[in-house]
């Protein structure tokens, strides 16, 4: 008569343990990996070339790339284009922008066609087209930007159009997003030392942290965009350890960014949002918001001074 009292004991006291033991598992592994960030998102190094939709024939219509961004809660984004006529094209569909909820901050390219990326730093033609882009504005409104443009070679960043571009962008208190390394960095800035400098990639080749920290400590108005920089996340889509503790440490001098510059990243459109809520979920949401929408939205949204 004692075994099936005993074993019914011995039952609820594995019941009770089991519990305890799934809510310490529980705890724990909230505790390991945070919830992904869920808020807004401020995409800014959006292109909408002519491979992905050339006004009459692409892949990506304007119907599809504004799903896209829809959602995937991209409330606002920076759009320059190869040519001018992609950002137009998303600045002109200003019913369908506001249907997906997208607010478009049209920026001036550099780029005609392809041929432009290694000569637009001496090509007065160019200094010219920025001028007439920036004269004309678009449907939503005045550019608020250059760029992206690269400098392949940093030594180019004292070309000509290159010092005349910096300072143009500075007299019209518009930002310039540069594809560039660190060198080219305190090149640009030498020439326009007020201007609002976005790094694309911040250092795409794999600048140090520390170099990095040095720039932002030099120039007040420097920004990071982080789209395709090297050792910023480590195995499991998390943040490595030296670039949460830099994010932590300068919340508002980052940016996110698609880097839409060929068609297949807009097929992974969703999946790099994705991976940015991932890490945006190993900060603080305070953090996180600002890095992922807060920025942006103070640099392009609120009134101009």
């Amino acid at each position: 008569m004692w075994w099936p009292a005993a074993f019914k004991r011995f039952k609820v006291l594995c019941l009770v343990n089991c519990a305890l033991a799934a809510l310490v598992l529980g705890a724990f592994s909230g505790w390991v990996q945070a919830a992904d960030y869920s808020g807004p998102l401020f995409d800014a190094h959006l292109h909408y070339n002519e491979e992905a939709w050339n006004g009459q024939a692409g892949p990506h219509p304007l119907s599809d790339v504004l799903a896209r961004m829809q959602r995937n809660g991209v409330q606002a984004i920076v759009a320059n284009s190869r040519p001018n006529d992609g950002t137009k094209a998303l600045a002109e569909a200003r019913e369908a922008t506001r249907a997906a909820g997208v607010t478009v901050v049209p920026f001036i390219r550099l780029y005609r066609n392809r041929d432009d990326y290694t000569n637009w730093f001496r090509d007065e033609s160019i200094y010219a087209m920025v001028q007439a882009e920036f004269a004309r504005g678009t449907a939503a409104g005045p550019y608020r930007g250059i760029g992206e443009f690269h400098l392949y070679d940093s030594a180019n960043a004292n070309g000509p159009v290159a010092k005349k571009l910096m300072q143009f962008a500075q007299d019209q208190q518009l930002a310039v997003l540069a594809h560039v390394d660190d060198v080219a960095i305190d090149l640009l800035l030498a020439h326009a030392p007020k201007a609002r400098l976005i790094w694309a990639h911040t250092g795409i080749g794999g600048a140090s942290v520390e170099r990095v920290e040095a720039l932002l400590t030099k120039y007040p108005q420097l920004m990071g965009e982080l789209s395709y920089r090297p050792g910023l996340t480590c195995g499991d889509g998390a943040l490595c350890p030296e670039w949460r503790a830099l994010l932590l440490k300068y919340p508002t001098r980052f940016l996110i960014g698609s880097d839409t510059w060929v068609n297949q990243r807009w097929l992974y459109y969703d999946e790099l949002m994705r991976g940015y809520r991932r890490w945006l979920g190993d900060l603080p949401p305070a953090v996180a918001r600002r890095i992922a929408w807060d920025n942006g939205a103070a640099l392009f949204l609120a009134p101009r001074p």
